[in-house]
């Protein structure tokens, strides 16, 4: 992954532009003049789960982006507006959490922060300022119900705050509607850039599109209370051009830490990249400058059968998300599935890897004794059909068994199994079936 620091300094926002990443924004010829100088930046994260998606690495990027252009990057943990919940993209109420749940997934998060930006300000890019963290609940945690409403909610009009989608379209759902719970998270989020303004000197916030709401009620505040200007600006929320919802897979959404989704399978994610999403994919989500991805494009269009491209996102947002051992780990299941060699992989890597293919239970004790012999080991696992079909694939060397090629002579014994509980058959080059034995 190559450095952007160039691309960056000589234009934050025109690279942001062409990389497809500005919806919305205070005025830009202000906002440019701005960012002419170093300034301090945020975006807010949701600690409704112990971990992110994909989706929320959009605004991760962004704010690397930043820092990488001089900017320092502020994360905000929702430590105390994740106690109320935010309505944006929910057609019913959320479950509140408690405080014990929502301090532990802000602290399960931190990682995944930890690996995108850089806090300790010693940078490959060289002078970028370090990052911070902030918990939310720091300051809206001694908030008084009369000091909210006397300082804070006398400057939001009722008529502006249910024209926003995301009270509107809960107000006229009559089934659910909205609590004023979820209807003053407004409020707190808006009073969060008021209180980083005044107390952190932060003067720019970012954010997904379906924020832009909040923001600009942030922006809004700062105006009433300090009297000052305050920008904003979001980025668009990522699509596929087949029209299908972007971080989703057979087996669910696609997770920023490996309890959820492994480094295997996110390299698989973004290995799989449709060619008509591979431009979009590669500004959005890597660091490569727009003559080095102009270059990889045109070598993709000439042989799209090397899948450069997919290639080359992979391990860049892999190793983002992380690092080079997990990119390793991922490339050495992804060789070992496509050569069968599988028997070196880790019993987690295996699960992982194997997954989603046809998988059997057996009795462990059918391989005492002798064992269990090839033919009755396909037949048992209804890798075929028949004896005969058995004993034709394995004269014709179309059989491995845990990654080794075997005939009719092979014995499966308990010694023979993958961490001593599992077998893996392969028919042919791509059918694979997965034996467990307890």
């Amino acid at each position: 992954m190559t450095d952007p620091s160039d691309d960056l300094l000589n234009g934050l926002l025109d690279d942001l532009a062409w990389r497809g990443l500005v919806h919305d924004s205070t005025d830009l010829a202000q906002l440019r003049q701005h960012l002419a100088k170093p300034r301090r930046v945020y975006a807010g994260f949701d600690p409704s789960r112990d971990s992110l998606t994909i989706g929320n690495l959009v605004p991760i990027l962004l704010l690397r982006r930043f820092q990488l252009a001089g900017h320092t990057p502020v994360v905000i943990m929702g430590g105390g507006t994740g106690l109320v919940g935010d309505p944006s993209g929910k057609d019913s109420e959320r479950q509140l959490l408690t405080d014990e749940q929502v301090a532990a997934n802000v602290d399960a998060q931190r990682p995944i922060f930890q690996n995108v930006l850089s806090f300790d300000g010693d940078d490959a890019a060289g002078a970028s300022p370090p990052a911070e963290l902030r918990n939310n609940l720091d300051w809206l945690g001694s908030l008084g119900f009369l000091q909210v409403l006397r300082d804070t909610g006398k400057h939001f009009s009722v008529n502006m705050m249910i024209q926003k989608d995301s009270i509107k379209n809960r107000l006229e759902t009559r089934d659910q509607g909205i609590s004023y719970t979820e209807f003053s998270y407004m409020i707190l989020q808006a009073y969060d850039y008021l209180w980083l303004y005044q107390n952190a000197g932060v003067t720019v916030q970012l954010g997904g599109s379906d924020q832009w709401g909040n923001v600009v009620a942030g922006i809004d505040l700062v105006r009433r209370v300090e009297r000052k200007e305050a920008h904003g600006l979001t980025v668009p929320l990522v699509t596929k051009s087949d029209g299908g919802k972007f971080g989703k897979t057979e087996s669910g959404a696609v997770w920023l830490t490996a309890k959820y989704t492994s480094a295997y399978a996110f390299y698989q994610f973004w290995l799989n990249t449709a060619d008509t999403d591979l431009e979009r994919y590669l500004k959005i989500f890597t660091f490569l400058s727009r003559g080095e991805t102009e270059a990889l494009l045109a070598r993709h269009a000439e042989n799209p059968g090397a899948r450069e491209g997919q290639r080359t996102l992979a391990e860049a947002v892999t190793t983002l998300v992380h690092g080079e051992r997990g990119l390793r780990e991922a490339r050495a299941a992804s060789e070992a599935l496509f050569s069968g060699n599988v028997s070196e992989l880790a019993a987690e890597t295996l699960s992982e890897v194997f997954a989603n293919a046809p998988s059997s239970a057996h009795d462990r004790a059918l391989l005492g004794g002798p064992g269990l012999g090839a033919v009755d080991l396909l037949l048992l696992a209804e890798v075929v059909k028949s004896k005969r079909e058995a004993r034709e694939f394995l004269d014709n060397g179309a059989i491995s068994i845990n990654g080794n090629r075997v005939d009719q002579s092979f014995v499966l014994t308990p010694g023979a199994l993958l961490h001593d509980k599992m077998a893996l058959i392969r028919r042919g080059r791509k059918n694979w079936h997965v034996t467990l034995w307890s």
